[in-house]
């Protein structure tokens, strides 16, 4: 007798609790684009060398770029893509063909007036089609990243992520991909688009982001599962 209102009231406590949870939903960092552990590298044991040490280098020629597993490197946004396509379709067929009217044993068979042998058929089929698709994207800022890795002809492995919380949500830039060192600046900056093998993500979570989703039924009815 009482089971169906502690259900809604345990309904409605939950929901409760999700709603609250959803206002303070965080983006945590992802493992995957994580800085190295300098700690845990194994350099080469100083040396009392008054000048030169071991694992150490002094650049005294060179420009301070980042070309060492730890070092940072700062990378300018500069994403840009426009894509789009048409199609048209036009078809058209007509067909004709006519029986014109036989005798049979010198008797043209009619009925009413009207030859029996003498018919006409005609066909016609036509289609039109046309699609128009436009997509334009564009990705701009900053974000600093770490040399992860160094292939063996030199190239670079950088990944590196930004977390930026709002009022009531968060935003996050995540980053990975290839570098030569040829084009890292003087300044220690390299564009995106130097970028070989790189994986971008920028996206956002919070009270902005939940009311901008639709919701999952709305989704289900407009998946292709659905079947009208």
């Amino acid at each position: 007798m009482y089971l169906i209102p502690k259900l809604l009231i345990t309904g409605l406590v939950l929901g409760l609790l999700n709603a609250c949870s959803a206002t303070r939903m965080e983006i945590l960092p992802d493992p995957q684009y994580a800085p190295v552990d300098m700690r845990t590298q194994q350099f080469q044991a100083p040396t009392n060398g008054s000048i030169f040490q071991a694992g150490r280098s002094v650049r005294l020629f060179e420009d301070n770029k980042a070309f060492r597993v730890g070092d940072l490197l700062s990378i300018t946004l500069s994403e840009s893509t426009n894509a789009s396509k048409s199609a048209a379709t036009n078809t058209g067929k007509d067909d004709e063909l006519g029986l014109s009217a036989t005798a049979i044993l010198g008797v043209l068979p009619t009925y009413k007036g009207n030859s029996l042998l003498e018919n006409s058929l005609s066909g016609e089929r036509s289609f039109s089609g046309s699609g128009d698709s436009a997509q334009s994207n564009s990705l701009n800022g900053e974000i600093s990243a770490m040399v992860t890795d160094i292939l063996p002809n030199g190239t670079l492995v950088v990944r590196g992520e930004k977390i930026i919380g709002l009022n009531q949500g968060s935003e996050f830039i995540r980053l990975s991909g290839l570098v030569r060192p040829q084009d890292v600046s003087a300044d220690n900056i390299v564009l995106s688009t130097k970028l070989a093998n790189s994986r971008i993500y920028y996206g956002g979570g919070g009270v902005i982001a939940e009311a901008n989703t639709r919701g999952w039924l709305s989704r289900f009815f407009d998946s292709p599962v659905f079947p009208f």
